[in-house]
């Protein structure tokens, strides 16, 4: 079923193709037909939909029937159009948070349906291939939206500081668990379940589950003290923030829309502002970065001060440190190391200013060996005793002058005791880091180059290495044939 938005927009493609067609300006059909100009190009723009006495002057004036203006049928030449409408897939996307305006989108592809029709059927095919669902635009979505802003939401900022201020919360943290706990069954209603996941071992996985119905939380009895102070954070936010979309489960399994995606990721961000707050953790960092020699217990203790895992703690480091320190520059990258197979995959992934060198892929390959966050997951699995880790590097990628400082933090994970878990915030050095970071220069920091993938590297010394350079020999191969076909 063809939704009101989609109706406006092929009734105005229709009125601007045939009015093109007549030969006629705006001016021309607002003569003919008794409409104002501006009336005419909101219709044609798909913002307005006429009444049935202003279609019958508009169909007068362009002599043809009321039937045939006001039928959802486009020409062949716009059939690229149609289909992409009918599809739904343009209404999937969150072209509002870009200040997009979907009837630009179509206007565009109107313009020449053949050719861009074409080019969005390739990417839907390619995205076919690569087993691409829904939800893998949704997250895509959602990284650009917080790239576009340098992950920083002062509007959250404030809301998380007026909910301490109106429940008396005193700035000393950790918050204890148990003060999170009563504002929700007292604020809120909620029925915490302590135990509540144990008789579900499908859902072992989860760290809670709400039934809205019963105002429950399911809590995983595997849950530690941080764990489940954050998961009340972003209870108390869904409430705060007056969220309806929302995902029922503490990590999303499958997003169904758009705003299930942005709203996790509203009440995550709301959760760690609660939990670390914005001017303290800013001078506790300021305070880190004036050090001369890089001390990794010092920034641990900085997360252990909060009560936060290392997620939450590199979030708020992305919060903060484009804002307050002015390094724009910078990736994240969640690492998770499957102790059964052995795989390394990235699960979570933040760019700011640009993509960086490290990033994920779909492609099978395997990492380099060389990035800290794999080598640190390497030796948290020799080490039986499962102590977080805590590591630095000075990367630089082989054919590149880009260098990164690699702050890591490694870990086992909870509650799946089957993997571990690393994080690292790379920070490109520049002269503003140079700046910021006193101990950038401590020799006492180990410096590797590094690549992306075994794949596409062409290093012939490399101990780490874990598969054959396949891609970077085929490069080789191509330069020498079109070097050979230059001489001939």
């Amino acid at each position: 079923m063809i939704n009101k938005q989609n109706i406006r927009l092929i009734f105005g493609l229709k009125l601007k193709q045939l009015r093109q067609q007549k030969g006629l300006s705006f001016a021309d059909l607002s003569k003919a037909s008794g409409l104002s100009v501006s009336y005419l190009n909101e219709i044609e723009k798909g913002k307005k939909y006429p009444k049935e006495d202003k279609i019958h002057q508009i169909a007068d004036a362009l002599e043809v029937s009321f039937a045939e203006l006001t039928s959802q049928e486009l020409s062949r030449n716009l059939e690229p159009v149609d289909q992409l409408l009918k599809s739904n897939f343009l209404n999937e996307l969150p072209l509002d948070l870009f200040g997009i305006e979907l009837s630009k989108v179509v206007e565009i592809i109107a313009s020449a349906p053949v050719r861009v029709g074409a080019f969005i059927s390739t990417l839907l095919e390619l995205s076919r291939s690569h087993a691409l669902k829904e939800e893998n635009f949704y997250f895509g979505a959602l990284r650009s939206y917080l790239e576009l802003n340098s992950n920083y939401f002062p509007e959250i900022e404030k809301a998380a500081e007026q909910f301490c201020r109106e429940h008396s919360i005193p700035a000393i943290r950790p918050i204890p668990v148990e003060t999170l706990q009563r504002l929700l069954e007292m604020q809120y209603k909620y029925r915490i379940v302590e135990n509540g996941l144990d008789q579900y071992p499908e859902l072992q996985g989860l760290r809670s589950v709400f039934i809205p119905k019963r105002r429950e939380l399911l809590l995983n009895s595997r849950l530690n003290p941080m764990q489940k102070a954050f998961q009340f954070g972003k209870e108390i936010a869904f409430q705060e923030l007056d969220i309806k979309e929302r995902a029922f489960t503490s990590s999303l399994l499958r997003a169904n829309q758009f705003e299930e995606v942005l709203n996790h990721a509203r009440a995550t961000y709301f959760s760690v502002a609660l939990h670390i707050p914005l001017e303290l953790f800013v001078e506790d960092i300021r305070s880190f970065f004036r050090r001369d020699k890089w001390d990794g217990q010092v920034f641990l203790s900085i997360m252990r001060k909060y009560l936060a895992n290392p997620e939450m703690y590199y979030h708020r480091l992305t919060n903060v440190l484009p804002e307050f320190f002015g390094l724009k520059e910078l990736f994240f990258l969640r690492f998770t190391h499957d102790l059964k197979t052995g795989q390394f995959d990235i699960d979570r992934e933040l760019h700011l200013s640009r993509r960086h060198h490290p990033h994920s892929t779909a492609l099978l390959e395997h990492y380099c060996r060389r990035w800290k966050g794999l080598k640190m997951l390497e030796e948290l699995h020799k080490d039986d005793a499962g102590q977080i880790k805590v590591g630095v590097q000075r990367s630089r990628y082989i054919g590149t002058e880009d260098e990164y400082l690699c702050l890591t933090i490694a870990r086992p994970s909870y509650p799946d005791p089957h993997k571990n878990v690393s994080v690292t915030l790379g920070l490109l050095v520049t002269e503003a880091l140079r700046e910021k970071v006193g101990f950038l220069d401590d020799p006492d920091i180990p410096f590797r180059m590094v690549n992306n993938t075994c794949e596409r590297c062409s290093l012939t010394d490399c101990a780490e290495r874990a598969a054959p350079p396949t891609v970077a020999d085929r490069r080789q191969q191509i330069k020498a044939m079109q070097k050979r076909l230059q001489e001939l």
